[in-house]
């Protein structure tokens, strides 16, 4: 049960997830600027960029570039994604990263029409992504994608999950997020889930990344938090969150850092952040991609009040 001053670990993917996806080409001094804004708000968690082809990721394709320019902050883990061997090689190589994650979607599904692969396959690449950042020393955590909800098959059933956590788990991996990415999801779903992984595997340290469709991605980042989720993620300004859909991208948004600061801080829950300075920070990202914001933190001018 959440309780009053509770630590909650806030990770802000903006930088990779935001902008992977972004309709335009954001230059590498830009990125910078914008990690080096998120590190001066004191973010415990940044998660930078990605290692994946740039053919796939053709926004991404500076990511050593801008991992070298970076100001880091004593304190802030710098997080890339890796999507695969290679990639967990090439940030390995790179020397620049404080973490990686790994990625894949619960969702067979899915996986076979975005990917191409099977879920054992992406299990499998999942542990060697592992065993790789194990041997150099560098934190590890993985994230399942498409946890809850599919665009194709509707409701993951519940041991599809826990199947997959299951096997995560014997390939050695304590640290993961589930991921409601569609955000079709519910927090009587969401709690369940949480407090069923929980109590079958206790030593698994648990995270929550939310996207926001019907109105519900705060209310079920509360219930995951209610049932043991440690650590929550969002993106400033709510950038990026797009997933395929069955009739091309779904426009489907993150939570944006902000507004999940300014909940939890106001629900008197220790975020180790300042509100204001979070929103001063979303201020001044708006003007570098020149965007409005997604919040409603940003639409309130008193939000410390």
């Amino acid at each position: 049960m959440i309780k009053r001053n509770q630590k909650v670990v806030v990770a802000e993917v903006g930088p990779r997830d935001g902008l992977q996806s972004f309709p335009r080409w954001i230059s590498t001094e830009d990125k910078v600027r914008i990690v080096d804004l998120l590190s001066d708000a004191g973010l415990p968690i940044i998660e930078v960029t990605s290692f994946a082809h740039p053919k796939v990721v053709p926004m991404l394709i500076d990511a050593e570039a801008v991992l070298e320019r970076i100001k880091r902050r004593p304190g802030t883990v710098y997080r890339a994604l890796v999507p695969n061997k290679k990639g967990a090689i090439r940030a390995i190589e790179s020397g620049l990263v404080d973490e990686i994650l790994g990625l894949l979607t619960v969702s067979e599904t899915y996986l076979k029409k975005n990917q191409n692969m099977t879920l054992d396959h992406a299990i499998n690449a999942a542990g060697d992504c592992f065993e790789l950042a194990e041997k150099a020393g560098i934190k590890f955590i993985m994230a399942m994608g498409v946890t809850f909800f599919c665009p194709y098959q509707g409701i993951i059933a519940d041991e599809a999950i826990f199947n997959v956590v299951n096997k995560l788990h014997k390939k050695g991996i304590r640290r993961l997020y589930l991921a409601a990415s569609t955000g079709m999801e519910n927090p009587i779903h969401i709690g369940r889930i949480f407090s069923a992984v929980r109590d079958r595997w206790p030593d698994l340290e648990l995270g929550f990344h939310m996207h926001e469709r019907t109105g519900m991605a705060a209310a079920n980042m509360f219930a995951a938090l209610n049932a043991g989720a440690k650590s929550v993620e969002g993106s400033i300004c709510g950038i990026g969150g797009g997933i395929a859909m069955p009739g091309g991208m779904g426009d489907i948004g993150n939570l944006p850092t902000e507004d999940i600061v300014n909940m939890l801080n106001r629900s008197e829950l220790d975020t180790g952040l300042d509100t204001d300075l979070i929103l001063t920070t979303a201020k001044k990202i708006e003007t570098i991609l020149d965007i409005p914001s997604r919040s409603f933190a940003a639409r309130n001018i008193d939000i410390g009040v």
